[in-house]
């Protein structure tokens, strides 16, 4: 599989990578087994980075990936977790002394003394211009606990701020065919700025594998059921912010621009990957036959025609209600 420098990391990352916020809770029930399986996939299909978070089933994910890269020594796989969300959302508790401790707790989990790549998880807008913050993330990685850090943001504001900042490694970012706000400014800012950008919600929870209708169901413990209005944190995880049943009509329309030999969702994550700074795009997988799937998109060639259709959609269905919400 491709790789491309995952912006100041210096390191090498498929263009394809795995999100395992699946492999901890709030997409249904678990099974370890499974999530051990779901890792190995991807890694024998190319895959050389994985994203997660402390706050994925309490630890749960940075868990399984830990056990994976203990039972499989020389994986080559770099892992970038976050944190910040195990605690109320105030910037003040965005200090030096809880990332020690939240850095430690990921560091155990993971199974390493440093960590790859650390990435604030969606704190408050105020934590971003904070030079304390940035301050307090280069003493982590001159005492060695981690090697880079980055931002993960809900907004582009969000996304450009940290950019500033000369420590910030990547930004992950929400991008796919229904969130194209990112190319205006984030990507280009990015690029110049020597800058990773990690596509995040690259299948809009998943409406963009064309699986879903309007009788579809979800767990009780599924974020696509409880947080679909953005009870639980921002709606815009949840479908990427987007109505679920007008989001089926684009997806209707998606899957008219589909290659021949591709499934809708390598469709949906081959576009991402070729946008120009794009490092890695993130889907996440259910099980075995998923992780495949998705990593195979790497081998998916989109054109002009292709990018000029889901522009049509964005315009058509989406921009007037996501293109200046985040």
């Amino acid at each position: 599989m491709e790789q491309r420098i995952l912006g100041k990391t210096g390191r090498n990352v498929s263009i394809v990578g795995l999100g395992t916020w699946q492999l901890g809770a709030d997409w249904g029930t678990v099974d370890p087994a499974q999530a051990q399986a779901i890792l190995a996939a991807s890694v024998e299909a190319g895959v050389t980075f994985f994203d997660t978070a402390d706050v994925y089933g309490d630890g749960k994910s940075e868990q399984a990936i830990g056990k994976f890269l203990a039972d499989n020594p020389g994986h080559g796989v770099t892992v970038a977790t976050k944190m910040g969300r195990r605690m109320e959302q105030r910037p003040e508790n965005y200090s030096l002394a809880n990332f020690r401790q939240w850095v430690d707790r990921s560091r155990k989990n993971l199974g390493t003394e440093t960590l790859d790549l650390v990435q604030l998880h969606c704190p408050p807008s105020a934590v971003y211009s904070n030079n304390e913050v940035y301050d307090a993330l280069d003493t982590l990685v001159a005492e060695g606990a981690i090697r880079n850090y980055g931002v993960s943001v809900e907004r582009t504001d969000e996304a450009l701020e940290a950019i500033r900042h000369e420590g910030t490694a990547s930004v992950q970012i929400i991008l796919n065919a229904f969130r194209l706000k990112p190319l205006d400014e984030v990507l280009p800012a990015a690029k110049a700025a020597g800058v990773g950008i990690i596509a995040r919600v690259p299948l809009a929870s998943g409406l963009l594998s064309g699986k879903y209708s309007k009788d579809t169901t979800f767990a009780e413990n599924d974020h696509r059921n409880y947080n679909r209005h953005g009870e639980a944190f921002d709606v815009g995880e949840t479908f990427s912010g987007v109505d679920f049943d007008l989001g089926l009509k684009a997806v209707a329309e998606f899957e008219q621009l589909v290659p021949a030999g591709a499934t809708t969702a390598q469709a949906a994550i081959a576009w991402i990957a070729a946008q120009d700074g794009v490092s890695s795009v993130i889907p996440g997988a259910r099980n075995v036959e998923q992780a495949q799937g998705n990593a195979a998109a790497a081998g998916v060639s989109v054109g002009k025609e292709f990018d000029d259709g889901v522009r049509w959609i964005y315009d058509h269905y989406f921009r007037e209600a996501i293109h200046p919400r985040w």
